[in-house]
């Protein structure tokens, strides 16, 4: 029996809409609650190419909500991105399957989102902060690249498709960044794995719709995942003429000077990035090993100083390194400065 068969019932798939999936490219940014979700539903549904961009690495607090990994994943200290394209690709091995292990920022979204025939056809938001998001929305709003809108905290969430100029853009709903503090995260709040699941099933939902051609919803729905309660804000006529953005057409978090350092969402840890150029991690782990505990990976190199009161680093060869047990940007800076020179 065919693998969509039920799908392919679905009058709003089809066996057309089944061939346009298998033909579409989707990039998950972010692959926590909401990116494995989604990329697990997408990869079921037989989206033919899923590029699966995370920064991070398998922690344990990640199993409460993250569906795609396991104990293993955390033993073995895999990056996010590679462990859900093994998952993925072992649930359908029909589809091409790509991890990208990077941080997403102005110098490499434009590259991850594509170009030419390389490009997405819906990016799908599985970010953990606003600077990402509206990052994102700088650049599928330049490329006229759709893209699905997701977050969620402690009981709600919101999603929504944004498909510029045809809806409003995520600038238009939400004009301002907010502040650092502004905002409860994760850390503050908590999170409800099945809130998170909703969210991003509605994502992946929207995604699909956009692949088959039927187009965005303008619609910016919320859940209360705890009082099972969902409202539909009609986005209509939400689009504004002085969005700087989708109409004065200025790319503000693009252009931007990009941020060395950022606080992960959920973790006592800063990530700082030390280069845009790869780092040699044999090299390195070689020069750390005479002052501490220095274990490497196909992916990484694990670094914990000899000295009690210090920080633990975890390296990645993409020019990262995430200071562990730390949430001052300025400490962590100073602590990879001691150790690293780059």
């Amino acid at each position: 029996m065919n693998r969509y068969a039920r799908q392919i019932l679905l009058p709003q798939v089809g066996d057309a809409g089944q061939e346009r999936l298998a033909r579409s490219r989707v990039v998950v940014i972010g692959c926590g609650a909401l990116g494995t979700v989604a990329a697990d539903y997408l990869a079921r549904a037989g989206v033919g190419h899923l590029t699966i961009v995370d920064r991070d690495i398998v922690e344990e607090t990640n199993l409460q909500r993250q569906t795609l990994f396991t104990t293993t994943d955390v033993l073995a200290g895999t990056p996010k991105a590679v462990a859900a394209a093994e998952r993925l690709t072992a649930v359908n091995p029909r589809i091409v399957v790509v991890p990208f292990v990077a941080d997403v920022h102005q110098d490499n979204v434009e590259s991850i989102i594509g170009v030419d025939e390389n490009r997405a056809d819906v990016i799908v938001d599985g970010t953990d902060n606003a600077e990402t998001r509206y990052l994102v929305n700088d650049a599928c709003v330049k490329h006229g690249v759709p893209w699905i809108y997701g977050a969620a905290v402690g009981v709600e969430g919101r999603a929504m498709a944004i498909d510029s100029p045809r809806t409003p853009c995520l600038r238009c709903i939400f004009p301002e960044a907010p502040l650092p503090g502004d905002m409860q995260t994760c850390d503050t709040a908590g999170v409800l794995g099945p809130a998170a699941g909703v969210v991003a099933s509605l994502q992946a939902a929207a995604a699909l719709r956009l692949m088959v051609g039927d187009g965005a919803v303008n619609e910016l729905v919320t859940i209360n995942a705890w009082t099972m309660r969902l409202r539909n804000i009609s986005t209509t006529d939400a689009r504004r003429a002085d969005c700087p953005t989708c109409n004065q057409r200025r790319f503000d978090f693009l252009n931007a000077t990009s941020s060395a350092t950022s606080v992960l969402c959920g973790r006592d840890s800063v990530q700082v990035r030390l280069s845009e150029r790869r780092l040699d991690l044999a090299q390195i782990g070689t020069q750390l090993a005479k002052v501490g505990t220095a274990e490497r990976t196909p992916y990484l190199l694990r670094f914990v100083p000899r000295d009690p009161d210090s920080f633990r680093l975890t390296l990645f060869a993409d020019g990262r390194a995430i200071v562990h047990g730390v949430t001052d940007p300025g400490r962590a800076r100073s602590f990879v400065a001691k150790w690293i020179s780059a």
